[in-house]
């Protein structure tokens, strides 16, 4: 269960991978996009995962349609805001939303710079108009090649101050981390904190990689470290966050089952695992399903439930001061309800 004298926070959730169906509907109709259904019902195959997949790059095909419905910046605002509003929604006092501006802007050729501030608009009016405290996490699409990362990177760079950190995302198998080294270097420089999706597709390497060269300071799923008893006590001992998204794991057949959703093992080494939805339109759940039904089928005592929120708030992208804050404001919350 939640925690309510807790902050809940969300550190993992793509924006660009939590696009309302009736949204896609909309655009569409609105752009003269043809889409493949022209109700909710027949469209929600299409955008919505029915059934686990048998990989990560069947599960990423999902997100496709909610990208070719981005004719405008205006729609890159529009989705932007209403991902803050399902986060309020959805109880979160803390959002960390992650993009990658290469993937929203590439159908209908998109500036990036243009794509970026857009988003940065969108976000920042739903958390005055709603109350709820959000950062934004630059994606590099590594799918795309090191050209068209360094063009993401650029257009993040234009609006640096309001970007926290640096992801890396899409096919980890073909392209590896080390092909990325000075976009990194940029990164760090520009005083952004690392995260990388890292042990997804490709084992423990992958996330040795990402801490020891591009610097990463939390790992985006990270359920092969489970096999490497080295990296378990490395990323125990210097608290490397694990952003874990246990229903998306069992979607993309990373893991076999939630039973086998290594989470639990993570939390039990001292390893500061999280929970987290990762696209919760394409899966079909949100951060309350995460907490209540599949943190408990993963395994999860109550006691370990609290210890990955409390997590969530530790490792996020604030200052000590910022999250001091959170922390009033639920216990707050807690003595209004009592």
């Amino acid at each position: 269960m939640i925690s309510t004298n807790l902050p809940l926070t969300d550190i993992h959730r793509h924006l660009d991978g939590n696009i309302r169906a009736q949204t896609i509907l909309d655009l569409g109709q609105q752009y003269h996009i043809a889409l493949p259904a022209q109700t909710l019902e027949e469209l929600r195959p299409h955008v919505q995962v029915m059934d686990n997949q048998p990989d990560l790059l069947s599960f990423l095909a999902k997100l496709d349609w909610g990208v070719k419905v981005l004719a405008s910046l205006e729609a890159c605002q529009r989705i932007a805001y209403e991902n803050i509003e399902d986060a309020k929604q959805q109880g979160l006092d803390y959002v960390e939303l992650r993009f990658s501006p290469g993937y929203m802007g590439m159908t209908h050729h998109l500036p990036l710079a243009g794509v970026v501030e857009a988003v940065i608009d969108g976000v920042q009016q739903g958390c005055r108009d709603l109350g709820i405290q959000a950062n934004l996490i630059g994606i590099m699409s590594r799918t795309f090649g090191q050209a068209a990362c360094q063009a993401e990177l650029d257009a993040l760079l234009t609006h640096k101050t309001h970007i926290t950190a640096l992801d890396l995302a899409g096919d980890e198998l073909g392209f590896p981390g080390t092909l990325f080294l000075d976009q990194f270097k940029q990164a760090r420089n520009a005083g952004w904190h690392i995260t990388v999706h890292a042990g997804e597709a490709v084992g423990p390497e992958s996330i040795w990689q990402a801490i020891r060269e591009l610097g990463a300071e939390r790992i985006g799923h990270g359920v092969k470290a489970i096999h490497d008893p080295k990296l378990m006590d490395y990323l125990a001992e210097h608290q490397i966050g694990i952003e874990s998204c246990i229903t998306s794991n069992v979607q993309t057949s990373t893991v076999s089952s939630i039973e086998k959703h290594p989470i639990k093992d993570f939390l039990q080494h001292g390893i500061l695992a999280t929970i987290n939805t990762d696209d919760p339109a394409v899966e079909g759940i949100e951060i309350q399903h995460e907490y209540r039904v599949a943190a408990p089928q993963a395994g999860l005592s109550e006691d370990q439930i609290r210890t990955a929120q409390e997590n969530g708030l530790k490792v996020a992208f604030l200052s000590e001061q910022e999250k001091q804050l959170l922390k009033n404001q639920a216990l707050a919350r807690q003595h209004e309800v009592a």
